[in-house]
C-alpha cells in the first residue's frame, strides 16, 4: 500500500471510547481512511491478536497511549505495532490497572463526600469494559444529576485541577518508551502542544536520548485553546529538524464522548511506511 490515509490515535469501550472495534472500522470507511490505529489508555483491546491485522478492508495496527510521566512533567506516550502479548507490555497494564483502580476510588470519595450523592466505585467499574477512566465516572456524574454534561463534569468537578480530581500514578517514559521497543513497536509523543515545555530544543535532545521515535505532529488542534504552549507548525518543523518520525491522530473517542473528532485528521499513508520502517516491517503487514 502507497497510497491512502490513516488516522493513528482512536479509543475503543477497552479504555475510555464509545465504540467496539467493528462501529469503529465503519466510521473510518466513510471518513476514507484505509489505516487505523487502536490507541487505548494503558491497555489493548483482547480483539487485537497480532501487531497489526485487517479488519473489512482496513488496516489496523495495534497500539497503545501509556499515562507517562516526563522526569516530573505529566503526559502520555503512544506505541504503534505493538505485540499485546509482550510481558512489558502486560506488565504495564497491570500496574496501571492497579493505579487506576486506587485512584478511581480516591475520586469517588472526594465525590461522594464533596458534592453529597451516593456513589460507589462499584457503579463507575460497571462501566468500563477493561481499563477504567475518568469519563466512566463522568457519566456516573451525570446520571445522578451532579453534572450538566460529561464536560461540565470534567471542567468542574473531575478534570485536573478540580474539586474532586486526584491524580494517577504512573510510569516515567524512559520504562514505558522501553517497554513499546522490546514488544516491537514505536513511540510517539502525542498531543505535544499541550505539554508545558519551556525549551522545546532541549525538550526534543531528552526525548532522543531516551530513544523516543516520534512526535505526533498533526492532531485537531484548536487555534484559540489556551492549552497549546507552542504552535503546531513550529514543533512539526523542530520535530522534523532533529529526525523524529512525524505520526499523526484525531484522538477520537466516539459517537456521544467527550471528543468526537474522526476524520479530523487524514495523514498521508507515507508516514505509516516510515514507521513500519523503523519498527523492522516490511509489506505485507496485515494477517
Amino acid at each position: 500500500m502507497t497510497n491512502g490515509y490513516a488516522d493513528l490515535h482512536l479509543h475503543t469501550v477497552a479504555s475510555d471510547g464509545t465504540q467496539e472495534i467493528a462501529g469503529l472500522v465503519q466510521r473510518a470507511k466513510a471518513c476514507g481512511l484505509s489505516t487505523i490505529a487502536i490507541t487505548d489508555h494503558d491497555t489493548i483491546s483482547q480483539d487485537l491478536r497480532t501487531r497489526v491485522t485487517e479488519i473489512a478492508g482496513i488496516e489496523v495496527i495495534t497500539g497503545v497511549e501509556l499515562k507517562v510521566e516526563f522526569d516530573g512533567m505529566l503526559g502520555e506516550l503512544l506505541g504503534y505495532f505493538v505485540d499485546p502479548f509482550f510481558a512489558s507490555m502486560l506488565e504495564l497494564f497491570v500496574f496501571m490497572r492497579r493505579a487506576r483502580e486506587e485512584r478511581m476510588a480516591q475520586m469517588v470519595s472526594e465525590c461522594r463526600n464533596f458534592l453529597g450523592i451516593d456513589i460507589s466505585l462499584a457503579e463507575v467499574k460497571a462501566l468500563a469494559h477493561v481499563s477504567i477512566g475518568r469519563p466512566h465516572l463522568a457519566q456516573v456524574l451525570v446520571e445522578k444529576g451532579a453534572a450538566e454534561t460529561m464536560r461540565d463534569a470534567f471542567d468542574r468537578l473531575i478534570g485536573s485541577g478540580g474539586t474532586c480530581y486526584v491524580p494517577l500514578e504512573r510510569p516515567g517514559f524512559r520504562q514505558a518508551t522501553d517497554a513499546i521497543h522490546a514488544a516491537g513497536g514505536v513511540a510517539a509523543v502525542p498531543h505535544p502542544c499541550f505539554l508545558p515545555v519551556s525549551d522545546w530544543p532541549a525538550f526534543l535532545g531528552v526525548l532522543r536520548e531516551a530513544d523516543v521515535d516520534g512526535i505526533e505532529a498533526f492532531y485537531p488542534y484548536v487555534a484559540d485553546d489556551a492549552r497549546l504552549h507552542i504552535h503546531p507548525d513550529v514543533l512539526r518543523s523542530l520535530a522534523e529538524e532533529n529526525g523524529f518520525l512525524l505520526t499523526g491522530g484525531s484522538d477520537d473517542h466516539g459517537p456521544a464522548s467527550v471528543k468526537e473528532a474522526l476524520g479530523k485528521v487524514r495523514l498521508p499513508y507515507k508516514y505509516v511506511e516510515e514507521i513500519k520502517r523503523r519498527c523492522g516491517l516490511s509489506q505485507p503487514t496485515c494477517a
